[in-house]
């Protein structure tokens, strides 16, 4: 795909029709296509596709409502063309006109000029009657709440009082946390450094460590950002060097799952003599981990390996403390990666689910008699976090679940649930054992 070709709407519109036909992510395909393109189009860029795929079961409904049949497989990249053009005369400022020809022109520079009349007629339609045709999509509730059947299913069941809120908390844009690197600077001095730059921020009671920016910047514009002073990272990720508890800088830790680091280099600003080993299977991904490290000034073991296989990669030395930030469905950070509605089914719960219970088995005998583990995860269902610790502290006698003594989030049988929408952050779950002797 050349990214040069074809005006933001085009190329939005490309990032869309892959992400939906050919079940790529969001990170797989627009990091090529922002690279590519003309430096002024790549907000633009950006700002259509992830917020096509934000409203995309909505945007959809409202696409089957416009056209009389809807276009063949191969003509996917038009509908895409249709839904960005949606998505921009519903939640943008852009004048009506203006949207409406962007697509015709992008029909056409997709080769497929015949497109062009159809597209037309159906915008010109939707300005018509828009108030009709939202009122008749609002009925379905997929449509309505911009949400896969599925996951509204689980939602209304796992948070009967709460599933509304999760939903409209993931159509938001989020908003841009950083976590201070305190070792170097207070963050009361970094928040003067933020507005000796024009920048606001706030502080959160949750992280002693946290600022929320009142707009999002670009991560080289933050004051001291190359010289490590500060790291993009959600406030409820931050809670995990928290809930771990190292005691002193001698223990001995184990990070699975590590990439792309946010969390090991938290524990080390925290404790940087920290003897820690950090784990991913994704070897590329681990290249971002190592990167951060190097930025910040610390230091960690970082290797490629399997948390199904130990054996491949540990030293036979047992760990005081294991961070487990386990695969799971995310699906309590829809709002930071739209593209799960896509991307996700319902039967890959079950499977998840399944891959966290192998993985706790797989790296328990790792740990030390009187050593804890934390398992997280940012998932909002039962079955991927409460229901994962009741099924694997079920099977050992040696696996003791510890409260963990909080404001933030609600307690469950066994871990704390932080909800999208609910205060600050993005949803998360943390729960901790401790290895009885």
């Amino acid at each position: 795909m050349n990214a040069k070709r074809g005006s933001p709407r085009t190329l939005a519109a490309k990032v869309v029709q892959r992400v939906v036909a050919e079940k790529y992510s969001l990170n797989q395909v627009l990091p090529e296509v922002l690279e590519s393109a003309v430096p002024r189009d790549r907000a633009l860029i950006q700002e259509l596709s992830y917020g096509t795929l934000r409203w995309l079961p909505r945007l959809s409904g409202l696409t089957a409502l416009l056209l009389h049949k809807t276009f063949k497989e191969k003509d996917r990249d038009v509908t895409a063309v249709l839904q960005v053009a949606l998505y921009q005369l519903l939640y943008t400022q852009l004048a009506d006109h203006a949207v409406v020809n962007e697509a015709v022109e992008s029909s056409r520079a997709l080769g497929k000029p015949w497109a062009a009349p159809v597209l037309n007629a159906a915008l010109r339609r939707f300005l018509r009657e828009r108030d009709v045709l939202l009122r008749d999509l609002d009925q379905n509730p997929v449509s309505r709440f911009a949400c896969p059947a599925w996951l509204l299913e689980k939602l209304q069941h796992d948070w009967p009082e709460d599933w509304e809120t999760i939903v409209n908390a993931g159509n938001e844009r989020p908003p841009m946390w950083l976590r201070v690197n305190t070792a170097r600077i207070t963050r009361d001095d970094y928040a003067r450094q933020l507005r000796d730059t024009g920048v606001e921020s706030t502080k959160s009671d949750r992280s002693p460590v946290a600022l929320c920016l009142g707009q999002p910047l670009n991560i080289h514009e933050l004051p001291g950002f190359d010289e490590g002073l500060v790291s993009v990272q959600d406030v409820s990720a931050q809670l995990a060097a928290e809930v771990l508890n190292v005691e002193h800088e001698r223990q001995r830790v184990l990070d699975v799952c590590a990439a792309p680091g946010g969390k090991t280099a938290h524990l080390l600003e925290r404790h940087g003599s920290l003897d820690l080993v950090a784990i991913d299977l994704d070897a590329d991904r681990l290249i971002r981990v190592t990167e951060n490290l190097d930025r910040l000034g610390l230091a960690a073991r970082v290797k490629a390996g399997d948390a199904l296989e130990p054996r491949d990669w540990w030293d036979g030395q047992a760990f005081d403390r294991i961070l487990l930030d386990a695969p799971c469905s995310a699906t309590g950070v829809i709002r930071r990666h739209p593209d799960i509605k896509v991307l996700r089914r319902a039967c890959d719960i079950p499977a998840l689910a399944a891959r966290q219970q192998d993985i706790l088995e797989a790296v328990w005998p790792l740990l030390a008699p009187g050593g804890m583990l934390v398992y997280a995860t940012c998932s909002v269902l039962r079955e991927e976090n409460d229901e994962v610790m009741a099924a694997f502290t079920a099977k050992g006698a040696d696996r003791e679940s510890m409260v963990i003594e909080a404001e933030w989030g609600r307690a469950g049988r066994f871990g704390r649930q932080l909800l999208p929408g609910d205060g600050e952050g993005d949803g998360f779950y943390y729960a901790r054992l401790r290895k009885t002797p």
